[in-house]
């Protein structure tokens, strides 16, 4: 694996600094499927340019938790013109980074990066829960004709049978997945976006306790009004802080093993959702090692 200088991948850091990683930030702006709003290949380079301005002391928690977590960033590659290609491509990488003992964060691209991203995972473990942070539920068969289409990510990841997934932010289905979800109960739990303030977090605490977990993060599960920069965005989502909440909720009682986020769109001239992105990142890997179990 060949890494980008410090100074130039995720956060920045200074050269100077020497330390041991423990984390391996992928850039992979995979786009060939998107439906609505293009834009997603360009998400990776402007969330890594964002990360630059922020503060790497972590008011929160008192400490500045890039030393402890020690980020390396991949050095950009080709990626194939072939979605099926594309995600083999990502396994592999993701694969060797866990066989070093690393933790991958992927940075998309859109949403289909996802089932790509978990092969290597589904093969180490013998169980794992997608904890999945999106608008949509995703479980579509297929799309325009795709199978790995953005809009089937979830779906993908569910054909391997070790696979669970619980969702958060969900306000988006199709009649078409209804009867795949009510036939997968067991393995498929939602938190719906319109029951926001009846959510029963201690439930989701328990159903979390002691599992593995890959972190998926697709930010049109945000609200619209503080993230427009997306390709299919949609109002009456979830807002900063309790997604905060939600990731450290799971950080604290269950196992995170890996991450990605996918569909920024960056929008020329609005930064804001640019840094969003880079600052979510930062403290879904801060949760991750502080409260490391």
């Amino acid at each position: 694996m060949k890494y980008i200088s410090n100074k130039y991948g995720f956060l920045g850091i200074d050269n100077k600094i020497n330390f041991k990683e423990r984390v391996v930030v992928v850039p992979f702006g995979l786009e060939k499927t998107v439906s609505y709003g293009g834009g997603t290949r360009n998400g990776p380079k402007e969330i890594i340019k964002a990360s630059h301005q922020v503060e790497l002391y972590d008011e929160e928690l008192n400490c500045e938790p890039y030393k402890k977590i020690g980020i390396k960033t991949l050095k950009p590659f080709k990626i194939d013109k072939k979605i099926k290609t594309a995600l083999k491509k990502i396994s592999a990488i993701n694969e060797e980074i866990l066989n070093k003992g690393l933790f991958p964060m992927t940075l998309g691209g859109e949403h289909s990066i996802t089932p790509g991203c978990i092969a290597p995972f589904v093969k180490k473990h013998k169980k794992i829960c997608l904890l999945h942070f999106d608008a949509h539920a995703d479980l579509r068969e297929s799309y325009n004709g795709e199978k790995f289409s953005h809009a089937s990510a979830i779906k993908r990841c569910l054909d391997h049978e070790n696979v669970s997934v619980i969702s958060f932010g969900i306000r988006n289905i199709s009649v078409s997945e209804i009867p795949f979800l009510k036939r997968n109960k067991s393995r498929i739990n939602i938190f719906w976006a319109k029951d926001k303030f009846k959510w029963d977090l201690k439930k989701f605490k328990k159903m979390i306790k002691n599992k593995t977990v890959y972190l998926t993060f697709d930010v049109d599960g945000f609200d619209s009004s503080i993230m427009p920069a997306t390709g299919t965005p949609e109002p009456g989502g979830l807002l900063w802080d309790e997604t905060l909440n939600i990731i450290k909720i799971a950080a604290k009682n269950s196992n995170i093993v890996g991450a990605d986020i996918s569909e920024l769109s960056p929008i020329k001239g609005f930064n804001s959702y640019n840094f969003l992105v880079a600052k979510l990142v930062y403290k879904i890997l801060t949760y991750t090692f502080e409260f490391k179990r």
